[in-house]
């Protein structure tokens, strides 16, 4: 290992390891892993065999290949990521992913003492961060750690989350083009429901993986 990616790698774990104390201190159980992989078997360890997963828009969890190895291993996973869902077939997959047994999801930004912080355009993740009525996993990479209060992380979401991820929806937005937020008034703009978790939501488990490496948007 170079000794910059020493440095990196060192610099995540005592990071990591501080934002752990802060969110258990919040209400969470909560986790800091170094590794992709030691984050997918850390998720898998918290979602029983039987139990149906929703996962919405979430990057992160399907590069860490959450999805495929959740069906491989006989879960229902209940997604709305499928091209040939339309209508009220895709709004029914929507609302099912808010009742599923777990809702496992990322964030787009989380600050040092334990505040998560997302953007929406449908509004369906983040009434899944707050609402799902299962337990509720938050797998969030470094990079997404903001080193200052919710404007740093609001920030954060809308000139390096929402960019990317307005490409990939091939949405024709002034920040799908420039590569920063504008505040745009565009008829798609995909910055419209912001969720700041304080707190974690009461009355149900909730957990958030910290993983030590660039993961999502």
């Amino acid at each position: 290992m170079a000794d910059w990616e020493r440095f990196r790698k060192n610099h995540y774990d005592l990071l990591g390891n501080a934002m752990v104390k802060n969110l258990e201190k919040k209400g969470y159980k909560a986790l800091y892993v170094a590794t992709a992989d030691k984050a997918k078997d850390s998720v898998l360890g918290l979602i029983p065999e039987g139990a149906s997963v929703g996962i919405p828009g979430s990057v992160t969890i399907r590069e860490l290949g959450l999805l495929e190895e959740l069906e491989k291993r006989g879960n229902q996973v209940v997604h709305h990521w499928d091209p040939s869902l339309a209508g009220e077939e895709r709004l029914k997959r929507l609302r099912d992913e808010l009742l599923c047994d777990v809702f496992l999801t990322s964030a787009n930004a989380i600050t040092i003492d334990g505040t998560i912080v997302n953007i929406d355009g449908n509004g369906n993740r983040v009434a899944g961060m707050a609402w799902a009525m299962g337990k509720i996993i938050y797998v969030i990479g470094m990079n997404k750690v903001c080193p200052g209060d919710v404007d740093a992380a609001i920030a954060r979401v809308k000139n390096f989350a929402t960019p990317p991820n307005a490409m990939r929806l091939n949405i024709k937005t002034p920040c799908a083009s420039l590569g920063y937020c504008v505040d745009c008034d565009s008829p798609e703009r995909v910055c419209r429901a912001m969720l700041v978790l304080e707190r974690a939501p009461s009355g149900r488990e909730c957990h958030v993986i910290l993983v030590g490496e660039t993961l999502g948007f």
